[in-house]
C-alpha cells in the first residue's frame, strides 16, 4: 500500500490495522519468550490498538459519505464514536493489566531470555512509532480526530513499551522480579490517562464544541479586513464535526445597500474564510445596521 498525504483517510486506518497485527504477534512472542507480565500487558494494549483501528476504519468509511436528505450536514460526526469507543476499550485494557500486575506482584516469577524478548519488543515499538508519526501527519492533513486518536494511542503504546522494556531490563540487572509487575501497574495508570483524554475529546466534539482558538483567531483576522463604519459583525458561532468545520455569522450593512451589494460582500467574506480554513462551511445572515431588531440576536440564547 503506497500512502501519501493525498491518500483517503481510510487508507491510513488500514495501515494502522496492519501495524496492530504485526505488533500483536511480536509482543506475544516476546511474552512467550520471557514470561514477563509487563510484556503481556504491552501485548494486550496492542489488541486494543487493533480493535480501535477496525472501529476507526468503519467510522471513517461512514464519515466520508456525502450529505443526504437525512444528514444535510454530512456524516463526519461518526468519527467521534470511533474515538469514544477506542477510549473505552483503552480503559478496559487498563483494568485487566492492573489485575494481572497485582497478581504477579503477589506471586512473582522469574523472567527468562530477557535479551531476545526485549529485542522483539523493541522491533514492535519501532513499527508503532513510525505508523504513529504517519497518522499524526495524516490527521493534520485530513482534519481527522479519528486518525489523531489512533496516533495518540499508538504513541501511548510506544511510551508504554519503553517503560516495560526498562522494567524488564531492571529485573535482569537487579534480580528483583517484582519490578516487572510494578512497571506493568504504572503502564495501566498511563493507559487510563490516555483513555480518559480520548473520551473527553470525543464528547467535546459530540457536544458541538467551538473551533480551536487558533482557528477562531484566523476567522477574526479575516473579518477585521472587512470591518468598517459600514460593515459590522456579530453572532459569530463555530463548531467542529469530525473533519468538517462550520461557522455562522451575522453581517450588518447599511439598509440602503442593494441586494447585489450585500451579496457581493458576503461572497468576499466567505471566500476569505475558506482561504484560511479550507473546506469550512460558512453560513451568513445579512442585516441592516440601522434596524434595532438587528441587535436582538447578538448573543447566545
Amino acid at each position: 500500500m503506497i500512502l501519501n498525504k493525498n491518500s483517503p483517510a481510510t487508507h491510513f486506518a488500514w495501515l494502522s490495522i496492519t501495524a496492530a497485527v504485526f505488533t500483536i504477534v511480536l509482543k506475544l512472542l516476546a511474552y512467550y519468550i520471557t514470561g514477563s507480565v509487563g510484556l503481556l500487558s504491552d501485548a494486550m494494549e496492542s489488541f486494543i490498538n487493533l480493535a480501535g483501528a477496525l472501529m476507526a476504519l468503519w467510522m471513517l468509511t461512514i464519515a466520508l459519505r456525502p450529505a443526504d436528505e437525512d444528514h444535510a450536514f454530512g456524516h463526519s460526526k461518526a468519527e467521534y464514536f470511533s474515538s469514544g469507543v477506542e477510549g473505552i476499550l483503552i480503559l478496559i485494557a487498563a483494568i485487566f493489566i492492573g489485575i494481572a500486575s497485582v497478581e504477579r506482584f503477589i506471586n512473582p516469577r522469574p523472567i527468562e531470555q530477557v535479551g531476545a524478548g526485549l529485542l522483539v519488543s523493541v522491533l514492535a515499538s519501532i513499527i508503532n512509532l513510525v505508523v504513529a508519526l504517519i497518522l499524526f501527519r495524516a490527521a493534520k492533513t485530513h482534519h481527522s480526530i479519528t486518525l489523531e486518536s489512533d496516533a495518540k494511542h499508538l504513541m501511548t503504546d510506544v511510551w508504554t513499551s519503553a517503560g516495560v522494556i526498562v522494567g524488564v531490563g531492571l529485573v535482569a540487572v537487579t534480580g528483583y522480579n517484582r519490578l516487572d509487575p510494578i512497571v506493568a501497574f504504572a503502564v495501566a495508570c498511563n493507559i487510563v490517562w490516555s483513555g480518559i483524554s480520548i473520551i473527553r475529546k470525543s464528547v467535546a466534539g459530540l457536544m458541538d464544541e467551538a473551533l480551536p482558538a487558533s482557528d477562531q483567531l484566523k476567522i477574526q483576522k479575516v473579518l477585521d479586513e472587512f470591518r468598517c463604519e459600514k460593515v459590522e459583525f456579530h453572532a459569530i458561532l463555530s463548531r467542529q464535526a469530525g473533519a468538517r468545520r462550520f461557522v455562522s455569522l451575522h453581517v450588518l450593512v447599511p439598509g440602503s445597500w442593494t441586494v447585489m451589494e450585500g451579496h457581493d460582500l458576503l461572497e468576499k467574506i466567505e471566500s476569505g474564510l475558506r482561504s484560511v480554513l479550507p473546506g469550512i462551511v460558512v453560513i451568513t445572515h445579512l442585516e441592516p445596521l440601522e434596524d434595532p431588531s438587528s441587535y436582538t440576536d447578538m448573543f447566545l440564547g
